[in-house]
């Protein structure tokens, strides 16, 4: 169970909590949040109410997950959480107790692309790139799910994540050569 903190760290529910003050009351409340992000371990304190989004690009510093619409409409900001895609801007925080989260970021191996990230370099499946990072984590849940995706289930699959720069063919295409490079990987 995570606990509570007042801004003055002290503990005001869960664990250890003591009756807080009147001040603390009106003080915005913090809660510990323990995770693990890109396979990696993490505890911080952070704002109740505060985003997944915001979480990863302010506290954790990862960058790569984008704020599109700020409403859970384009996909953009979508995240892996135990290996489903879950929209981090409408997702607090807080619901991330205990939960493993992947970024664009933690689909690297080594400092090197994943097979899904070298097949949208390759295939031009981005232009301007914004879009880019939810698209991969999205399709990286569909071939971890289903390693051998039809083109509809690709579309499928990818139908809650908007582009306005590449008519989708080649993000489609990305995926697919994704699918048949990991068919031959070792």
């Amino acid at each position: 169970m995570a606990s509570i903190l007042a801004e003055d760290s002290t503990v005001v529910d869960g664990p250890g909590a003591a009756a807080p003050s009147p001040k603390q009351k009106k003080k915005r409340a913090r809660s510990i949040l323990g995770v693990i992000v890109n396979g990696r371990e993490r505890e911080d304190v952070v704002p109740d109410g505060m985003l997944l989004l915001d979480y990863l690009r302010e506290v954790v510093g990862l960058t790569g997950t984008k704020q599109g619409c700020d409403g859970g409409e384009c996909g953009a900001c979508t995240v892996l959480v135990d290996d489903k895609p879950r929209l981090s801007c409408s997702t607090l925080a807080a619901q991330m107790e205990g939960r493993r989260i992947e970024t664009v970021e933690g689909l690297a191996h080594g400092g090197r692309m994943s097979a899904l990230q070298q097949a949208f370099h390759e295939k031009l499946g981005a232009q301007c790139g914004y879009c880019t990072p939810g698209m991969i984590t999205t399709a990286e849940a569909l071939l971890r799910r289903n390693p051998d995706p039809s083109r509809d289930e690709i579309k499928a699959a990818l139908g809650g994540n908007l582009c306005r720069c590449t008519g989708y063919v080649k993000i489609i295409e990305s995926v697919e050569t994704a699918a048949a490079a990991r068919k031959v990987a070792p």
